[in-house]
């Protein structure tokens, strides 16, 4: 990769020479955009570039980000989250991205208890659905049974009673328990090697194959799984676990194929870097630092006995940290400590280091379900491809005793059917199912909403609407002829010299009208329930003690008690930024980001765009309702609520802005071509669009670093791409 050096101005002034010398009557270039001729891309400059571009949008954040990072001791915990909070808050108001919702916050129908699976707002644990407790028969659970639910969780997490509780709420009530579990999914995986993967495609349904070291339980609290106990050393730098006797891996048909031993975690560790599935980020200085793991994955040494994860016998497993990590117990839910067979991996052709080659005709590992081994509680006995993924009880696991799940088929939606998931809910061929828009109105006719609908609870998932500010593609990486942008070459340069612009960026972020957006999908009652207002989720930590840091210049002290969200809204206040991401009187009092929508505002959307048409004209660039700035919102348009949100994205933005903005929504008639334009790519040079509301993040630990990292430089944060930089 290049030396990073700020060149901003002179890529922004190749953009001014093309536009002014079209005002001085010089032919306009009006080829399209996605001619191969025409490309911008160019892999000797595209580092440069890159650095360039997030210097000049994210270089706020990233220096008030690294101050905040310095601060790595237990003792330290609250001068960090407060410094993280501001750090977050100068990201927020350079408007780079819209925040959108949350999972949940949506009406629903459900056989299944609630929080009878995980909730914790890390790491995949929430995805093991052997502790579901779902109930038999056509019936759904009573909206009024499951408040009673609710509040006896919140009465008993932290007591281990709850779920002896909740069998005998439910029997009680009449129900009889099943042992199996039913669902839809959206998207195969792409891989069932777990390892070398990032995306929840992969993590929610192989999290079912194995057992990590620890796992939080249904009351959320982390449990002792493969591992017994553990010990850290006084410097904080080794965490030794004792691993539990007798564990087996077995094949996908439940044969015995090896012993689990403390060696499958280094295997595992060694493998996850050698694949660099997008997640090996989080064991670097990014994450929970493991001593030598950035030498060995940057190739500064190919010896993988330097890096801090070993065996010390079959039944010991010991990680060495470069520096404390406060957060190295909560990182153990996510598939990076996952542990993996070191002999079954062998055997199906597997080599680390210079020698991994996923690419190899004798490579196997993890092309299909019938080449991993398991430790979990379930085998993958089936998975057909836009069909359905089938999973048994894994009978030689260690604790399925606590097993109230024993088989789950999922079963393939692809969305373009608005009624198939409840459909198939109502008929009993699945446990559950959100009510979107159509199924909403559906449900209230068939008589069900009174009695059943209930309105699922959010979690710290946060998708957002990028924006791309570097934009390369202007087609699909995979497929030069799907989804291919209308745009000229004149207008892309236009474009990029608008997205590069602070103000334009804001008064885009400000001129959507996110409840109108949001009630496309989950109707009109609940359009803001789920809507959120940052990155990180402004309740996700909260300081334990009182904190003095800086704001603009002027030290500012936040009590002890005092949420990250609250912090977020000192430092945009500063910044003059007029958003509102924190409501201190929401949720009962306790305060929430989320909830309502703090950024609409169309009245300062207008003002925003004023300074931005001022800039721009200075620099070449006329922006007015003959001269509008054309953006590309990839919509999949085989469904219907993707449709109606891209249409209401349309509406909000072109009328505030004045007909300054228009919004082209680039037609993807599947699904799988709208994911290429927006999801599946890997660098930022391959994101096809001006607008993507179709990602976002899921935290890995209990650390707000978990969201903030995403957005380093030089490759190392993982949803920088989708602004379309590294």
């Amino acid at each position: 990769m290049s030396k990073k050096t700020t060149k901003i101005l002179a890529l922004l002034l190749a953009v001014v020479m093309v536009v002014s010398l079209a005002a001085c009557g010089k032919k306009i270039d009006t080829r399209s955009a996605a001619d191969p001729e025409a490309a911008r891309y160019n892999a000797d400059t595209y580092d440069q570039e890159s650095a360039d571009a997030y210097k000049n949008v994210l270089g706020d954040f990233a220096e008030a980000y690294a101050k905040a990072k310095e601060y790595v001791n237990e003792e330290d915990l609250s001068t960090r989250w407060a410094l993280m909070a501001a750090a977050e808050g100068k990201m927020l108001g350079s408007a780079i991205m819209i925040p959108l919702s949350s999972r949940g916050g949506i009406y629903g129908v459900t056989r299944v208890a609630p929080r009878s699976v995980n909730t914790t707002l890390w790491g995949s644990d929430e995805y093991r659905r052997y502790t579901a407790v779902v109930v038999k028969g056509n019936d759904f659970l009573k909206n009024s049974e499951i408040d009673e639910i609710r509040a006896a969780w919140g009465e008993k997490r932290g007591t281990g009673t709850y779920e002896e509780w909740l069998k005998g709420y439910l029997t009680g009530k009449g129900y009889e328990l099943d042992d199996e579990f039913n669902r839809a999914y959206t998207s195969d995986p792409v891989t069932f090697d777990v390892l070398a993967s990032s995306r929840q495609t992969e993590s929610e349904p192989l999290v079912n194959t194995y057992d990590g070291l620890y796992a939080y339980d249904m009351e959320n609290e982390q449990q002792p799984a493969l591992a017994t106990s553990y010990e850290v050393s006084d410097d904080g730098l080794t965490y030794t676990f004792h691993l539990r006797e007798g564990v087996k891996w077995v094949d996908s048909q439940g044969r015995e194929v090896a012993d689990v031993k403390a060696d499958d975690w280094v295997a595992a560790m060694q493998h996850m870097m050698d694949a660099a599935g997008g997640l090996e980020y989080l064991v670097g200085p990014e994450g929970c630092n493991i001593k030598g793991a950035s030498a060995y994955m940057a190739g500064e040494t190919d010896d993988f006995s330097t890096v801090g994860v070993k065996a010390i016998d079959d039944l010991t497993l010991e990680y060495t940290l470069e520096a404390p990590c406060t957060f190295f117990m909560t990182m153990l839910s996510y598939s990076i400590f996952a542990p993996m067979s070191r002999d079954y991996y062998t055997s199906q052709g597997g080599k680390f280091g210079a020698d991994y080659d996923a690419e190899a005709k004798d490579y196997a590992y993890g092309k299909d379900p019938d080449h991993i081994a398991y430790c979990g509680p379930f085998l993958i006995t089936n998975a057909t491809a836009e069909n359905t993924i089938k999973f048994q009880a894994n009978e030689t696991y260690y604790n399925a005793a606590k097993m109230n799940v024993h088989s789950m088929t999922w079963y393939y939606w692809d969305g373009t059917d608005e009624l198939k998931a409840y459909n198939d809910a109502k008929a009993g061929t699945t446990a559950n199912a959100n009510l979107q828009a159509a199924a909403l109105e559906q449900a209230k006719k068939d008589g069900l909403f009174d009695d059943y609908a209930f309105v699922s609870a959010t979690d710290a998932t946060s998708f957002m609407g990028f924006f791309n500010v570097n934009r390369y593609a202007f087609a699909n990486f995979n497929d030069q002829t799907v989804a291919v942008s209308s745009k000229t070459v004149n207008d892309a340069e236009r474009t990029l010299a608008a997205m590069q612009n602070l103000h334009f960026r804001r008064a885009l972020l400000m001129s959507l009208d996110r409840g109108a957006y949001n009630a496309q999908d989950v109707g009109e009652e609940l359009k803001y329930a789920s809507l959120i207002n940052t990155y990180t989720p402004g309740n996700f930590v909260s300081l334990t003690e009182d904190v003095t840091i800086d704001i603009n210049g002027t030290p500012t002290e936040f009590k002890a008690g005092t949420y990250y969200g609250e912090i977020m809204q000192a430092q945009l206040d500063a910044d003059g930024v007029k958003a509102k991401v924190w409501d201190p009187e929401a949720d009962g009092g306790i305060g929430s980001s989320a909830g309502f929508d703090g950024w609409y505002n169309a009245e300062e959307a207008a003002k925003e765009l004023e300074t931005a048409v001022k800039e721009l004209k200075k620099e070449g660039v006329k922006i007015d309702a003959d001269n509008p700035i054309y953006l590309d919102l990839p919509t999949f348009t085989g469904s219907e609520t993707y449709k109606n949100k891209s249409a209401a994205f349309k509406q909000s933005v072109e009328n505030a802005t004045g007909g300054f903005v228009i919004i082209n929504i680039v037609d993807c008639e599947n699904q799988d071509d709208w994911l290429n334009a927006g999801y599946y790519f890997e660098k930022g040079y391959d994101a096809n669009f001006d607008i993507n509301d179709l990602s976002g993040w899921g935290p890995d630990y209990g650390d707000p670093q978990t969201y903030l990292d995403t957005m380093l430089d030089n490759y190392a944060g993982y949803m920088v791409k989708s602004l379309g930089m590294y």
